[in-house]
Parts: structure tokens; C-alpha cells; sequence
């Protein structure tokens, strides 16, 4: 299944059923579980350790050493989940001594000349369109979708099931179950039809957009917003979760519509 034009470092792990394509190159401290594909001219890096049922497309390269001058030579890694796909030409950071790792889940699909950088943590099941690029530090949660040509700002943080619009600039944090637009970045609404793909009630997406009612449309700060939140909505999980999200938020949220072009209408 490795063709003898491929290179494969003799201290790499290769399981059963990993098909290599001609002129791949795999380098040493390498780990690939079984099923996996990695296509012509795909360089995979020391630190890497690929999950069963990956496809790795021509030109992709993944745990090359971190653009950061910070970075001196400690040994990190990088890991990547089952069924994961990686289009052509999509590079991939390990990590530094800040993290150690960067980590892309589960059933996620990375598309053609994304970029993500060290440290980075990438949920199960994310979509990263093509040609975004992602700073170090980012977390995106499961689910989360960020769209074609966008840039994401370092150590920012993007929560699950959100969708980010094609080209955004992405320097606030983005919320849970929202979509995010407009320039600067802000609240379009929430991510209903992604909601509803994924088996989400009617009933459970009004509740969700009752409490951003609070959070982008009442004109209230944040910490009033959640404090009402949690005094005049019933509890739940996901209620609790986009409490959990803003209140731990470092670089903030992103903005209100009312904040970015004086209209509080949901979009």
C-alpha cells in the first residue's frame, strides 16, 4: 500500500491499510493508524500522529515547525483525529511550549491552502473553508464552521456549532450557536439552519435566541445580560454553556448589530 516512490522514514509508524501515494514524505516520530491516505507530495513532519480513515490530499503539510520566533526547537506535537480530511495544500503548525500540541479533531474537513497555526485547538466535526488562516492560541469548538478567506486573530476563541461569513475578520471571540458577519465582526444571528441539520428542536433554537436577545438586543453590558440570563430564563445546557463562554471570555465578544450599524435586527 506505500509506493516505492514515497518517502518513509524508517522510525515512522505506519499501520495496516495506510495507502501512500508516490512522492509523499514522511519523516521520523511519525504515527499513522490504519486506513489512512496520504496522496502524492504531502509532507508529514516530525511530532505528527494521524488517526484511523484520514485523507491527506497533494501538497498538505502538517506539523512543519511553528512560524514563531519564540519557538526554539522544543519538541511538541502535532494530533489529528479519525476521518479527518486535509485538502491540498492546507499547512498545519505543531506546537510550542505554550501548549505542546496542536490538535484538530475528529471528522473535521480542512479545506485546500488553509493554514493553522501552532497551538491551535480544532473541535470534532469543524469545517475550516479554504484559504483561512488561523493565528496560534485559536480554539474552535465542536461543530463550528469558519467560511472561505477568513483570518482568525490569535488566541481568540469561536464556540460550537457557530458559523463564521465568508472573508470575516475575526478578532473578538464568537459565542456559541451564532452566526457571525459584518465588518467589524459582529452578531447576524443565530446559526439556525446549522442547528436544524444537527437535530435541533424548534423549541430548543427560540430558547437560544431568547438569550441573545438578552446579550445583543436589549442594550445591556454583558455582565447585566448574563446576571438577567440566569435570573429570568429557565436553565439549560446550552443556556449554561454561552454563559459559561462569555463569561470566560479573554478578548471579549464580538459586537452587537445596535454597536456596529445602529439596527437591532436579527439577520
Amino acid at each position: 500500500m506505500i509506493q516505492p516512490l514515497a518517502y518513509i522514514h524508517p522510525e515512522a509508524k505506519i499501520a495496516r491499510n495506510v495507502v501512500v501515494e508516490p512522492f509523499a514524505m514522511i519523516h521520523k516520530d511519525v504515527e499513522i493508524d490504519e486506513g489512512t491516505w496520504v496522496g502524492s507530495h504531502a509532507v508529514i513532519n516530525e511530532g505528527a500522529r494521524i488517526g484511523k480513515n484520514c485523507r491527506i490530499f497533494p501538497g498538505a503539510v502538517i506539523s512543519a515547525i511553528p512560524q514563531d520566533l519564540k519557538y526554539n526547537d522544543e519538541y511538541t506535537l502535532t494530533l489529528i483525529g479519525d476521518n479527518t480530511t486535509i485538502r491540498e495544500y492546507a499547512t498545519i503548525s505543531r506546537g510550542t511550549e505554550q501548549h505542546w500540541k496542536t490538535e484538530i479533531g475528529s471528522n473535521c474537513l480542512i479545506m485546500a491552502y488553509a493554514h493553522i497555526a501552532h497551538d491551535c485547538v480544532i473541535g470534532d466535526s469543524c469545517i475550516i473553508g479554504n484559504n483561512v488562516q488561523m493565528a496560534g492560541h485559536v480554539h474552535v469548538d465542536n461543530w463550528a464552521i469558519v467560511s472561505a478567506i477568513s483570518a482568525v486573530h490569535q488566541f481568540v476563541k469561536i464556540g460550537t456549532h457557530a458559523f463564521i461569513s465568508g472573508g470575516s475578520l475575526v478578532r473578538k471571540d464568537v459565542p456559541p450557536f451564532t452566526k457571525a458577519a459584518r465588518e467589524p465582526i459582529s452578531y447576524a444571528g443565530i446559526n439556525s439552519v446549522g442547528l436544524r441539520r444537527r437535530g435541533y428542536s424548534s423549541e430548543k433554537i427560540t430558547e437560544i435566541q431568547n438569550v441573545y436577545r438578552y446579550i445583543y438586543m436589549k442594550g445591556l453590558n454583558n455582565a447585566d445580560a448574563l446576571n438577567l440570563i440566569e435570573l429570568e430564563l429557565p436553565a439549560s445546557d446550552e443556556r449554561d454553556e454561552i454563559v459559561h463562554f462569555i463569561r470566560s471570555s479573554e478578548r471579549g465578544i464580538m459586537k452587537s448589530p445596535l454597536q456596529v450599524n445602529g439596527s437591532g435586527e436579527e439577520q
